[in-house]
């Protein structure tokens, strides 16, 4: 799911990176908007507050919504550096140290809202969660060569529509294949980001802010799985 790349990459990989990570993104949005009343999974709209807070003069609340925003891109920065820095010393695991942190961020941040005294503002936390949704979508995306992306719908809506219009258009089986595949991988993306969104608050409801330390747990499950599998098919081949 995450060590295939290229060509040894299937439709079916695609399809399960889309479902586990789409629904942990969901999951953690809803919690970042329950918990401390921020939405922690894109920047589309902190950009709308950026520059209403800039029309109303506020330059303080201004700067917040521009952390959001540079959190995020550092998140994806970061994980970008560690993959290409793993990739370029030949390591087949580039995704696992990207993973492991986010694994640690959203667990230290579910464990510091639930137990510890808030000392950190809204906004660092914020922010921290951001930075760890940046580091997914940039890993997600690059695994997938920019087929599958997690953490927000806008594009995926837009997508959706004009491969829906490209069906009354194109008769060829094999490019028809292709736009269904294609639309299956949206919907699926879709579908998990709304099914985590509702879990999400269900489960908000009764072990509030713990619910990051799930969101931490699916993580660990997805990178242990695939480690295990690889591990697997090398015993597999020598036996």
């Amino acid at each position: 799911m995450f060590r295939h790349k290229g060509k040894n990459r299937t439709f079916r990989h695609n399809l399960l990176l889309a479902a586990l990570l789409s629904s942990n993104a969901g999951l953690v949005n809803i919690t970042g908007v329950l918990s401390i009343g921020v939405l922690t999974t894109n920047v589309t709209g902190h950009f709308a507050f950026f520059a209403e807070e800039l029309t109303k003069n506020d330059y303080r609340q201004a700067f917040v919504f521009l952390i959001y925003i540079l959190s995020f891109l550092f998140g994806s920065f970061f994980s970008s550096i560690l993959t290409e820095y793993f990739e370029f010393k030949e390591k087949k695991t580039s995704h696992g140290l990207s993973m492991s942190i986010e694994i640690i961020i959203l667990f230290s941040v579910g464990y510091y809202l639930t137990y510890l005294d808030p000392y950190l503002s809204k906004s660092i936390v914020a922010s921290i969660i951001l930075f760890s949704m940046g580091m997914q979508n940039s890993l997600v995306t690059q695994i997938s060569a920019s087929t599958v992306r997690t953490t927000h719908l806008t594009g995926l809506f837009t997508d959706l529509g004009i491969e829906l219009s490209q069906l009354f258009f194109h008769n060829k089986e094999e490019h028809r294949k292709l736009l269904w595949n294609s639309i299956k991988l949206r919907l699926t993306i879709i579908l998990f980001f709304f099914a985590g969104g509702v879990f999400g608050g269900y489960l908000f409801q009764s072990i509030q802010a713990k619910t990051l330390m799930l969101a931490s747990g699916i993580l660990t499950f997805a990178l242990m799985f695939d480690i295990f599998r690889k591990q697997y098919y090398r015993i597999k081949r020598k036996i």
